[in-house]
């Protein structure tokens, strides 16, 4: 097992074949050393990768207090403080997040299995609900079995599907805590009537937030993490390897529009990912990575792009100011924001005003070295900052 951080290089005997597995997952950058060994280089993925017999922990530089509080989908740090210190100990992540996981489902699950009303039309032996009149006249005069139409108070729903395929996944994982497959296997039980279905990004998508789901939300994300960043495959014998790996500059983008999207509640709506054009007629087509509209009228009124790396100095890089130039460009808005996650010797604002332009492109560094609730301040601020049009 071969331990490094996130963008640093390690020196490791390897196999030709072992090195080129490693290269092909995309996770790690792999490149020839002297003397017959390979040099491994990190990236933004952190996490546990097992391949071809290699296994490395790729580790974040950010403390595991604040990895979780990016991992974690709303709840307080106190429930996943105990993660957090078992990771930090370890230096495995992913038995720390399906223990996380399988806690977060337990109390989710305590609060009752969520069920709603859905329409159903089947042919069945006495009428329930009401005739299906199209239906019958299909079976060409038979009497029975009556075409029926009717709603069904089922626990057969989205919501439980998505926590049920995760549940199953996590426990193929090994070096789970037993007192943790035992929560994975109750809460299986506890879904039984629920369909076993493939769960894809599409259908984390049309899953919709509302007051009487809102206690499945963190169980939820939760669940997007392990089915789209577990990865488990048959290694020697009638064992089981298992990756997991997660991009941080994913983590801090979902992180901060998040916490954004709460602070500016009622105040600014947050877009995320929006389409808008630098061409005339819809030409040249660009996602910025937060829009923030008024509530009242939709107007856009501030653009904001994302960046977990920051340049030395808090500079960013030219490119970044070349992209927000673009979008406060093609959006009319007289300043924009460069969000960055910062080292703690850097600074934390710095604005450049384009010449010819008089636009204001401000880079904002968010410090991720403090604790949990001074990251929280930060977000406040920068909520505060981007709804009062602060720049300087």
């Amino acid at each position: 097992m071969a331990n490094l951080s996130e963008y640093s290089t390690i020196t490791i005997d390897l196999s030709r074949g072992q090195a080129e597995s490693l290269r092909r997952t995309g996770f790690v950058d792999v490149g020839p050393a002297p003397g017959g060994h390979w040099e491994v280089t990190a990236t933004s993925y952190v996490g546990s990768l097992v391949v071809d017999g290699v296994e490395l922990l790729v580790r974040p530089k950010i403390n595991a207090e604040n990895l979780f509080l990016l991992l974690e989908p709303g709840l307080p740090p106190s429930a996943w403080l105990r993660e957090a210190y078992e990771y930090e100990a370890s230096g495995d992540l992913l038995p720390s997040v399906i223990a996380f996981f399988a806690r977060t489902v337990e109390t989710t699950l305590g609060r009752g299995v969520l069920r709603a009303y859905h329409g159903r039309e089947e042919a069945l032996v006495a009428l329930r609900g009401r005739p299906d009149i199209v239906g019958q006249f299909k079976r060409a005069g038979m009497l029975t079995p009556v075409a029926c139409r009717y709603d069904d108070f089922s626990e057969d729903v989205l919501e439980n599907r998505v926590l049920r395929a995760a549940v199953r996944l996590a426990l193929r994982v090994p070096r789970v805590d037993p007192e943790d497959r035992q929560r994975l296997t109750r809460q299986l039980a506890a879904l039984d009537n629920v369909a076993d279905v493939s769960v894809r990004a599409e259908t984390f998508d049309s899953v919709h937030i509302t007051r009487l789901n809102q206690h499945y939300s963190p169980a939820l994300g939760l669940a997007r993490l392990v089915l789209a960043n577990l990865t488990l495959s048959d290694a020697r014998g009638s064992t089981t390897a298992s990756s997991f790996m997660v991009d941080m500059n994913d983590l801090f983008q979902r992180f901060v529009t998040e916490r954004l999207r709460r602070e500016l509640r009622g105040r600014l709506d947050v877009v995320a990912e929006p389409t808008v054009h630098l061409g005339v007629g819809r030409e040249v087509p660009m996602q910025p990575d937060l829009v923030f509209r008024s509530p009242e009228t939709g107007e856009v009124r501030f653009v904001a792009d994302l960046k977990y790396k920051l340049a030395h100095n808090a500079r960013g890089s030219s490119a970044d100011h070349y992209q927000l130039l673009a979008y406060t460009t093609a959006l009319n808005l007289p300043d924009g924001m460069l969000i960055y996650c910062r080292r703690p010797d850097e600074r934390r604002r710095r604005t450049v005003t384009v010449r010819n332009a008089g636009k204001n492109l401000t880079l904002t560094a968010i410090d991720l070295s403090g604790r949990p609730d001074q990251v929280e301040e930060e977000i406040s601020r920068l909520a505060d900052a981007i709804a009062g049009g602060v720049t300087a």
